[in-house]
């Protein structure tokens, strides 16, 4: 039996330059960071030759190409695993329209169980990179390249990413009180709102043939540079009027990223003190992040009562392999 356990993701500026559409004519780049609440990935060898799955459905197969679950079935073909396995997959919150990218953590997941269930030792980038073309290149899911990256190798990081494909890792480097004032002054709220976020995605690159659109951006990618430093000077206050400006120009990228109760949450924080709010992932709905100083949070909770908190701290590690007891055989 081998358990993976996987990282979610927390994006702050840039997030939406890692799609295709814009990184092939300009450089994108993202500030983001894993976040201590993971997804698992359990594979265990089985007697006889069938291909068991249990997810939120259960399913019972003889063959790869049966497996309705995309991720799974492509991971399988990519790692090179045909039959006599089970495999389960859990996690720590709800993975469907969260917005903290589980579907590609749960990918890097089971490609890296997977490949440790065959005995071979990947690097963080070959995983990013496969899950990448599983996703973008197999899948053609509208989506865009940091989560797999943030997954794969946690840490706060900015990434860079190319015309030619390539992504650059720029770990954040930050001393412990930096990190701590930064971590503590990050809250996120589920706004109750499950959405697939395919849609806005597929229209935001839609939107980026438009000049206007591509603009903004380029806007957005501007912050990533600023972010960064005000994070080293302990500059929560630069790091939260970043962030709000980001969430800003994010809403003019497509339709459907706020809405009415969206606004209402956001309007509520910042009227008591929050200095930044932003949908994470795609928008429409999942969580709220909020930056908040530390002596203005406790209106901020009395103001969002009736929502939830989702407690969390960054995150240093990325993919890892946390239990292996493996029986070898010829499959």
């Amino acid at each position: 039996m081998i358990i993976v356990k996987t990282p979610l993701r927390l994006s702050f500026v840039g997030g939406g330059s890692d799609m295709k559409a814009f990184y092939v004519k300009k450089d994108g780049m993202v500030l983001c960071s894993a976040i201590d609440k993971f997804v698992y990935a359990i594979v265990k060898e089985r007697f006889d030759d069938m291909i068991y799955i249990n997810y939120s459905k259960k399913e019972c197969v003889d063959h790869v190409d049966k497996i309705q679950h995309d991720l799974v079935r492509e991971a399988m073909k990519m790692a090179g695993v045909s039959k006599g396995i089970e495999i389960t997959t859990l996690a720590d919150i709800p993975s469907t329209g969260s917005g903290l990218g589980s579907s590609s953590s749960i990918t890097v997941a089971l490609l890296h169980a997977l490949y440790a269930y065959r005995n071979i030792l990947v690097t963080a980038e070959r995983l990013a990179m496969d899950a990448c073309r599983i996703e973008i290149d197999i899948l053609k899911k509208p989506i865009g390249r940091q989560d797999q990256y943030a997954a794969a190798f946690g840490g706060v990081n900015q990434f860079t990413f190319s015309p030619i494909k390539t992504t650059k890792r720029t770990p954040v480097e930050m001393g412990s009180s930096a990190k701590r004032k930064f971590a503590s002054s990050l809250l996120l709220y589920y706004t109750g709102i499950a959405r697939s976020a395919d849609k806005i995605l597929s229209n935001q690159e839609k939107n980026l043939l438009s000049n206007k659109k591509f603009k903004t951006m380029e806007k957005m990618v501007s912050l990533v540079e600023p972010f960064k430093k005000a994070l080293k000077k302990e500059d929560i206050k630069e790091c939260g009027m970043l962030m709000d400006l980001n969430w800003k120009l994010k809403q003019q990228m497509a339709t459907g990223i706020s809405n009415t109760k969206i606004q209402k949450m956001y309007n509520a924080a910042k009227n008591t003190g929050a200095l930044a709010g932003k949908i994470v992932g795609a928008g429409g709905g999942g969580f709220l992040l909020l930056i908040v100083l530390r002596e203005k949070q406790d209106a901020v909770f009395s103001a969002l009562k009736e929502y939830r908190e989702l407690p969390f701290m960054l995150e240093e590690s990325g993919s890892k392999v946390i239990f292996d007891d493996r029986t070898y055989s010829s499959k």
